[in-house]
């Protein structure tokens, strides 16, 4: 069948960065697969099998050039992928042929390969993260002070400031950062645990000696940077792929939520995401700037969280000490998952940077609604003129209602003219209703809380971050 007329996953020909595609290409999972048959091979040599120094010269020479096209032809009549490089690996290093996946079996490889895979994927994605929240860090910073609606059930509530309505994304992302970096320290390593992991077959090629069995394993996981997984069956047990899947559908839910929130504030006015000089919204509308990022990173997370439950149902479904049911479905959750992840965090982070607020707007929207959120402490000033709570709360609700309707219908916000001229107020002065509109004196500790949320919370957080920074970049496409 010619390339152009397969089919390609648009998490490779669209949205997820190379570095990322990388990880999960065949040619970087044929050299990790390599230098564990080498790996497995030093080691096992070093506690006193006899394997020559030239096969092991041989393993060393030939550890990033295997031929996937030879691969394919073997495994076409093999049927068996891992038989497929192990017979062209031998094939190119001929004085390692008979030490070749001594003792080991298919998953000696796979699985180590996964989780060696799975977790340099997981620091790309700690970088990702890292970018989100150092741009929306910026973001709460500079907007801390402004005052904003604040919406319950997307109603206007109170006010807050634009800059904690930032903060609230961030702290999203920053649970995310969190939950990956203990995974990254706490993932073990399949190691050296043989067919139905018993490591019967270490057992034998070392004369019954558990302790070199065990220094195997140690050694093998040491090398690749692991602690051993303390006991398996064939497989690691799939409920790392679980826990995997399920911090990455954290992302998921954060950056929806991010996403879902920019296009609300987009129909507002009030935030716009970024946007080319050339872009068009519409082929219809030429008018139209939809927030396609936005919109997109909603598409792009809803992938991911489907993958979740892909995991969770391979786990609960796998018998004894293996079955091959989880191969097929692993090879596309897992590399989708990360792909789309990946993928959703570069535009997050591109949003982050490039989102416009709209001051004017911001405050216009506030200017509409401030009367009625200034209510309650006219209430106040009103009975500390002496008036009754009661009746100048039924004045308050009578003039509210009569005004929102009247706003409805493209009417002015009259509410404090209404209130200052009813004989229920006439004990209040008028300059002081006025003076309760300034917005400030609404948003309560909102920017104090994004200061300190920044300083106590923050800094210490992208300090543990560090190690994980990247500039790679995806393109960003509609």
């Amino acid at each position: 069948m010619s390339e152009t007329t397969r089919y390609e996953s648009p998490l490779g020909t669209r949205y997820a960065s190379a570095a990322m595609q990388r990880l999960w290409a065949p040619p970087y999972r044929a050299g990790l697969w390599r230098r564990l048959w080498l790996a497995l091979a030093e080691h096992q040599q070093a506690l006193g099998l006899a394997i020559p120094d030239a096969a092991l010269d041989d393993m060393r020479a030939h550890l990033d050039d295997a031929d996937l096209d030879e691969v394919r032809r073997y495994e076409s009549s093999l049927r068996h992928d891992v038989m497929a490089h192990i017979h062209h690996f031998g094939d190119q290093a001929p004085a390692a042929r008979p030490y070749l996946h001594l003792g080991a079996t298919s998953c000696f490889v796979t699985d180590n390969a996964d989780l060696l895979v799975l977790r340099e994927s997981l620091r790309v994605l700690l970088g990702r993260l890292r970018d989100v929240i150092e741009a929306l860090g910026a973001f709460a910073t500079q907007h801390g002070d402004l005052p904003t609606v604040a919406y319950t059930h997307f109603q206007p509530a109170q006010l807050t400031t634009v800059g904690k309505r930032a903060a609230l994304w961030l702290q999203d992302f920053a649970l995310d950062a969190t939950t990956l970096l203990a995974l990254v320290d706490s993932l073990p390593f399949r190691g050296a645990k043989g067919t139905t992991g018993t490591q019967a077959s270490y057992l034998e090629l070392f004369g019954g000696d558990h302790e070199k069995v065990r220094e195997l394993d140690r050694r093998l996981s040491a090398t690749f940077g692991f602690a051993p997984i303390p006991i398996s069956g064939q497989t690691y047990t799939r409920k790392m792929d679980s826990w995997i899947l399920d911090a990455l559908g954290g992302i998921a839910q954060s950056a929806s939520k991010f996403g879902n929130d920019l296009r609300l504030l987009q129909h507002e006015g009030e935030v716009l995401e970024p946007a080319e000089k050339k872009q068009v919204g519409s082929s219809a509308m030429p008018y139209k700037r939809n927030p396609m990022r936005a919109e997109r990173i909603g598409s792009l997370a809803r992938h991911v969280l489907s993958q979740q439950a892909s995991a969770h149902h391979t786990a609960a479904t796998q018998w004894l000490e293996r079955t091959l049911d989880d191969s097929a479905v692993r090879r596309l959750a897992l590399p989708e998952s990360f792909l789309a992840t990946d993928a959703v965090l570069v535009l997050c982070a591109n949003v982050a940077r490039g989102a416009e607020v709209v001051a004017p707007v911001v405050r216009r929207n506030v200017e509409r609604l401030m009367p009625f959120m200034a209510t309650e402490r006219w209430l106040m000033l009103g009975v500390q003129a002496g008036g009754d709570r009661q009746t100048l709360h039924e004045v308050i609700r009578t003039h509210a209602w009569a005004v929102s309707d009247a706003v409805a219908t493209g009417g002015p916000n009259d509410l404090i003219d209404r209130l200052a001229g009813d004989p229920a107020f006439a004990a209040v002065d008028g300059a002081a209703l006025r003076a309760e509109l300034d917005p400030q004196r609404y948003v309560g500790r909102a920017p104090a809380q994004v200061h300190e949320y920044l300083r106590d919370h923050v800094e210490p957080l992208l300090d543990a971050l560090k190690p994980f920074s990247t500039t790679d970049e995806a393109t960003v496409h509609v």
